[in-house]
């Protein structure tokens, strides 16, 4: 397995691990990733601020992720909680993993090589949201040890339920 950061030629690849995970939201009534989001230029920026990451297995790409150091704006304000912490922190986007590879703990695998970065950067705590209709994904980020802090609202005014990890 390798994990290193995304470059341009990998967007088709990534879009096509995007459009799987949005396929399987639409066929489970998730109303996340809709609307045409994430598209190519999102993962295009990601890629040029240095955010994008991809999972390789035997040299195919497996999963895709975007991980941020420059805080995130949404999360100012939450609701019904509070953050575990007031670190400096790092913040998990746009997490995905190839269909045919689900299962096999890749996604788990990612959240570890995030970990080891941000131990690199001197950051201690990770923060992700997510739909509070996704459940796979809610599962995912408990296991990793994440806690639950309570709701934030994306730009759109998008109701997302938000974890921390201290790590």
């Amino acid at each position: 397995m390798e994990f290193r950061k995304a470059i341009e030629s990998d967007i088709d690849n990534i879009m096509n691990i995007i459009k799987q995970a949005q396929d399987y939201f639409k066929e489970q009534g998730i109303d996340q990733w809709q609307n045409n989001y994430p598209n190519p230029e999102v993962i295009r920026e990601d890629i040029d601020r240095g955010y994008g990451y991809v999972l390789l297995k035997e040299g195919e790409i497996v999963g895709t992720v975007a991980v941020s150091f420059d805080g995130e704006k949404t999360y100012e304000k939450i609701y019904d909680g509070q953050w575990i912490s007031n670190f400096d922190y790092a913040v998990i986007h746009r997490l995905a993993i190839d269909s045919y590879y689900k299962g096999q703990g890749l996604a788990s695998i990612i959240i570890k090589n995030i970990e080891k970065m941000c131990l690199k950067e001197n950051i201690k705590s990770i923060r992700i949201d997510t739909h509070e209709d996704n459940k796979s994904m809610q599962r995912l980020i408990q296991k990793n040890g994440f806690k639950y802090c309570g709701i934030i609202h994306l730009r759109d005014n998008s109701k997302r339920l938000a974890f921390e990890k201290i790590i």
